[in-house]
C-alpha cells in the first residue's frame, strides 16, 4: 500500500517504468487509478483537472483537501495557507478535522480524533476508525429495531388476511391463509447504510484492529440485508428518540457514502476507489458560518449561507428579465433585513507596507460594494484565514461609508483577517 501527502496546489512524482516506484512517488497504474477516482468525484470538471493535473513525471493537487484511494495506493491532500510557519503535517491534520468537525456538525469534539490527528494517521484512517468505534458502541448497546411489513401464506393466521390474494392464489387451498404481519426486526433502512459503509470502509482501512472492529460489527450485521450504495433507502431513514444516539453515526455514514463531496468509484477498470474531497472555499465558507451560528446562539440575529439571490440588472422594457444574480457567501440578518454581508476567501493576504492593498483583490471590493446597495446593508466584509506573516495584531476594518470619503481615501482598504 503506498501512501502519500501532499498540500494544496502541491505534487508528487509518478515512476513511469515498470519497476517498483520509489517511496515518494507513484507507479503509472497507481497514478492512473487516482486520477480516474478524481474524475469520477461530483466536485470534478470534465476532465478532473481541478482536483488532479496528471504531468506525466508528477501529478498535482489543486485547491481540494481530502483523501483520494485506490487498490494498493492513497493520496491525502492537506490545506496549505501558512507556508512561512513550517508546520507540521500533524498539525496541520488536525486543524483540517477540526474545520471539519464545525463545518459538517460531526461532532467528533471528544477528543478522540483530535489525538489521532496529531499522529501518524491520515485524515480517511482517523474518520473510519472513529466510524468504526462509535459504531461497534452503540451495536453492542443494542441495534435499533423496528415493525417491518410482513406477507407470507401460513397454515394459521397471523396478523391481517390479504382478501385479494386468498380469493386468487389459494382459491383452491382452504389450509393456506395470505397473511400480513408486522415483525420486529433489526432490519432497517439505516442498518442497511451502516452495513454499506462498515463493507465499503473495510477495504480502505490500513490499521490491523480498525479492519479488526469493522470484522466484528460485519458479523453483528449480518442478518441486516445487503444494499448496493447506489441503491441505499435514504429517504426511508427517520432519525427519532428511538435511536437519536445513532445521528452522529449516520451524519458520518453519508460523509463516507452520500454527500457531494465524496462518490465511490464503481468503474471496473478503476476497481473499488473512494475519494473523499472537500473544495477549501467552500469548506472555509461553511466553517465561518458554523462559529457565526454558535456566536450569534440567543441573539435576534440569524445566520443564513448562499442566500440573497437579489439581481444587479433588470432589462429596460416591459416584463424585462433580471440579470446578474448575486450569492452572497454568508448574511446576517435582524427580522428579515440583511445586517451584514461576509464574504469568505480562502486565499492569503500580507502585511506588505509597500502593498496599500494588502493582496486585496479590486475586483472583490468591487463585489462587496454591490452587495452592500443590493442588500441595504452598511456593513460589508472579506473575511481571510489569518496566518503568521499578518502578525499578532488584528488588521483594522473600517467600511469607508462611515467615514468621510476624503479621509477614508486615505486610510488601508476594506480587508479583515481571522
Amino acid at each position: 500500500m503506498t501512501h502519500l501527502t501532499v498540500h494544496e496546489w502541491g505534487a508528487t512524482g509518478v515512476h513511469n517504468d515498470t519497476g517498483v516506484a520509489p517511496e515518494n512517488a507513484f507507479t503509472r497504474s497507481q497514478a492512473n487509478a487516482l486520477l480516474r477516482a478524481a474524475r469520477s468525484h461530483a466536485l470534478a470538471n470534465e476532465s478532473g483537472t481541478n482536483i488532479l493535473v496528471d504531468r506525466y513525471s508528477e501529478i498535482r493537487a489543486q485547491q481540494v483537501v481530502g483523501v483520494i484511494a485506490a487498490p494498493g495506493c492513497s493520496l491525502e491532500i492537506l490545506p496549505k495557507i501558512d507556508a512561512a510557519a513550517d508546520e507540521s503535517d500533524e498539525t496541520i491534520r488536525t486543524r483540517l478535522v477540526t474545520m471539519l468537525d464545525v463545518a459538517l456538525g460531526l461532532k467528533l469534539g471528544d477528543g478522540q480524533a483530535l489525538d489521532m490527528a496529531r499522529q501518524k494517521e491520515t485524515l480517511l484512517d482517523i474518520l473510519i476508525r472513529l466510524f468504526a468505534d462509535r459504531l461497534l458502541t452503540e451495536a453492542r448497546r443494542g441495534l435499533p429495531r423496528a415493525y417491518i411489513p410482513q406477507e407470507d401464506d401460513l397454515a394459521a393466521l397471523r396478523g391481517r388476511l390479504d382478501v385479494i390474494r386468498q380469493f386468487t392464489h389459494h382459491a383452491v387451498r382452504p389450509d393456506r391463509l395470505a397473511c400480513r404481519f408486522d415483525t420486529l426486526g433489526a432490519d432497517t433502512p439505516l442498518l442497511r447504510i451502516m452495513k454499506a459503509c462498515v463493507a465499503l470502509l473495510r477495504s480502505h482501512a490500513r490499521s490491523l484492529e480498525t479492519q479488526r472492529r469493522l470484522d466484528e460489527l460485519r458479523f453483528i450485521l449480518a442478518d441486516v440485508s445487503n444494499v448496493a450504495v447506489g441503491a441505499l433507502p435514504w429517504t426511508q431513514v427517520r432519525i427519532d428518540r428511538t435511536n437519536g444516539r445513532w445521528a452522529s453515526l449516520y451524519e458520518l455514514a453519508k460523509l463516507f457514502l452520500k454527500r457531494e463531496w465524496q462518490r465511490t468509484n464503481h468503474d471496473p477498470r478503476a476497481g473499488l476507489g473512494i475519494t473523499l474531497l472537500f473544495a477549501m472555499n467552500d469548506l472555509f465558507e461553511a466553517y465561518i458560518a458554523a462559529l457565526a451560528r454558535k456566536a450569534l446562539l440567543g441573539t435576534d440575529l440569524t445566520v443564513h449561507l448562499q442566500g440573497g439571490h437579489r439581481y444587479c440588472l433588470v432589462e429596460e422594457c416591459e416584463g424585462g428579465r433580471p440579470r446578474f444574480k448575486t450569492t452572497p457567501d454568508i448574511l446576517i440578518k435582524r427580522n428579515g433585513l440583511v445586517q451584514m454581508v461576509i464574504d469568505t476567501k480562502w486565499k492569503l493576504i500580507r502585511r506588505n507596507p509597500e502593498d496599500r492593498k494588502r493582496g486585496v483583490a479590486q475586483s472583490d471590493v468591487y463585489q462587496m460594494m454591490a452587495y452592500a446597495r443590493l442588500y441595504r446593508c452598511r456593513d460589508v466584509m472579506l473575511l481571510y484565514p489569518h496566518h503568521t506573516d499578518l502578525g499578532a495584531e488584528i488588521l483594522d476594518c473600517q467600511s469607508a461609508s462611515k467615514k468621510d470619503p476624503l479621509s477614508a481615501s486615505k486610510r488601508d482598504p476594506v480587508c479583515r483577517a481571522v
